[in-house]
């Protein structure tokens, strides 16, 4: 359930409890039904009210739909995702963050951060490398089938057949003006990728997801760009059940 859906909610029982209160009061009954009406409808307008205000700001749920996490998230997994974290910090290496990417969907995705701001970053031979330095990844699935770098103002990607840019016009890739260096990923964008590396539609197809601002190119450019926040609890199903 969205906040949206969950403040309509309370805004139907919030205006059935209005109507409750301007109802005339039939004689004999002394406003008892009135009175029992509100002692049950009070109660759900003020849970439904902190509810609205702890999935707008501070932690929502979140449902997995694919297997593009696995096997770190399986298919039908429930997450309850930090909404406030990211107000004071960026987001670290490592982190499982649900965000809202630059391509059409209805839905947020889910991906775990490997290269931030200012990072050189390289994939060959099944291994990222971080500035240099190889990343140990015990989460992903199996190693990706392709090689990508980091240089010359873009994003590139090897599929065997030759090297291929990540197109500005499909994917975010945000104009030269915007790199500090040519091998360095841009301020404010992140490389996300799945840890089902070769059955996830992330960084290596769509480019950079942003910490803020508005998508610089690509098929939702000038659109609102951020960080939902960090999935940190898998509370459903129980057998599932572990922090993040």
């Amino acid at each position: 359930m969205t906040p949206y859906e969950l403040l309509a909610i309370v805004a139907v029982i919030g205006a059935a409890r209005a109507l409750l209160s301007l109802r005339p009061v039939v004689a004999g009954s002394s406003g008892r039904s009135t009175a029992i009406a509100r002692e049950f409808l009070d109660p759900f307008i003020i849970a439904g009210l902190a509810a609205w205000v702890l999935i707008t700001f501070v932690a929502r749920t979140y449902y997995i739909p694919s297997g593009s996490m696995l096997p770190t998230l399986q298919i039908h997994d429930v997450l309850l995702v930090d909404k406030f974290e990211y107000r004071f910090h960026r987001p670290n290496e490592g982190d499982v963050v649900v965000f809202p990417p630059p391509v059409p969907t209805p839905d947020d995705f889910i991906k775990r951060v490997i290269g931030r701001p200012g990072d050189r970053l390289r994939i060959s031979d099944g291994t990222v490398y971080i500035n240099g330095e190889p990343l140990h990844e015990p989460y992903v699935a199996e190693k990706p089938d392709y090689s990508l770098e980091i240089r010359d103002y873009g994003i590139y990607i090897n599929y065997g057949t030759g090297w291929e840019r990540v197109d500005p016009d499909s994917g975010n890739v945000p104009p030269k003006s915007s790199w500090s260096g040519p091998d360095r990923i841009p301020p404010h964008c992140y490389i996300m990728l799945g840890d089902n590396r070769n059955d996830s539609e992330d960084s290596h197809i769509w480019g950079f997801a942003q910490d803020g601002g508005r998508f610089a190119t690509g098929a939702r450019s000038g659109a609102p760009a951020g960080f939902t926040g960090r999935a940190f609890l898998i509370f459903w199903p129980p057998s599932q059940a572990k922090t993040l």
